[in-house]
């Protein structure tokens, strides 16, 4: 599949609707936009990812980076994590946007050994909170799999892209530490202070 937004690439303006709250202007034309592409609601190894996103969104926002995370999950599937989420959740049970941004599938997702420690990490973290209670099984059925290849986009205010990331497995996608760094080295507006 092309690679169609890579980086000096420029994306066209968009609105997209949230799963919670009003739709989403990306790019941002105030702050940076990390636009991150993950598998169905309540993956386990998304769901690790997201929680080191969750522990640093202050210092995410305060680099001046708004996070906006798709998923191939339908709303109502993803709208149960949108309270426990503190950015946007975009549902794009079509594929839409990953066709657009040639966000792709393939089974070295879960093959490529340098996955494995990840999932069985979130696997194991995912079962110990399901036996508590603090978690809810994904969908048992997902339509278009369980084999998504993650993705990564920083897109500057007048719709550059900045950086991207296309993984070569599921677990390859941008730590918080390289997201601040890309951020704090792009040479975009940082937003007021004070702004969220």
């Amino acid at each position: 599949m092309p690679r169609p937004f890579t980086p000096g690439s420029t994306l066209p303006g968009r609105r997209l609707d949230p799963v919670a709250g009003t739709p989403v202007a990306i790019p941002d034309p105030a702050r940076l936009v990390h636009l991150q592409f993950r598998r169905f609601a309540g993956c386990p190894v998304c769901h690790l990812h997201l929680r080191s996103i969750v522990r640093r969104h202050a210092e995410i926002e305060a680099a001046g980076v708004r996070e906006v995370v798709v998923f191939h999950s339908p709303a109502d599937e993803l709208r149960e994590y949108a309270n426990e989420l503190p950015f946007t959740l975009i549902a794009d049970p079509d594929k839409r946007l990953y066709r657009e941004f040639g966000v792709e599938s393939s089974r070295r997702s879960l093959l490529d050994p340098r996955a494995w420690l990840p999932i069985l990490r979130a696997v194991l973290r995912s079962t110990w909170g399901l036996l508590r209670g603090r978690e809810r099984p994904p969908a048992a059925r997902q339509p278009h799999g369980r084999l998504g290849l993650p993705a990564d986009f920083l897109i500057a205010p007048d719709g550059r892209v900045l950086a991207s990331r296309y993984g070569a497995h599921s677990y390859d996608q941008w730590t918080v530490d390289e997201l601040l760094t890309l951020a704090t080295s792009a040479d975009a507006p940082r937003p007021p202070a004070g702004r969220q």
